[in-house]
């Protein structure tokens, strides 16, 4: 079992990740240096999800009851 800070800090890299894959996945297409290799917005939405699931590893770390 994680650490409060080692969770948020996870959670924070995430976001962090997040961001920067949907500010890479919203540039326009540069047609001279061809295709982009990397699936950009699926990337921001997998550290998006990561970050849900680190903030729900979180709040069940502080007490909170989030399942059965």
């Amino acid at each position: 079992m994680w650490s409060l800070p080692v969770t948020l800090v996870t959670a924070a890299a995430c976001a962090t990740l997040a961001l920067v894959f949907g500010w890479l996945g919203a540039r326009p297409p540069d047609l001279r240096r061809g295709p982009r290799l990397a699936p950009y917005r699926f990337l921001m939405l997998l550290s998006a999800a990561g970050v849900v699931l680190m903030l729900v590893h979180a709040a069940n770390l502080l007490g909170v009851n989030t399942g059965r």
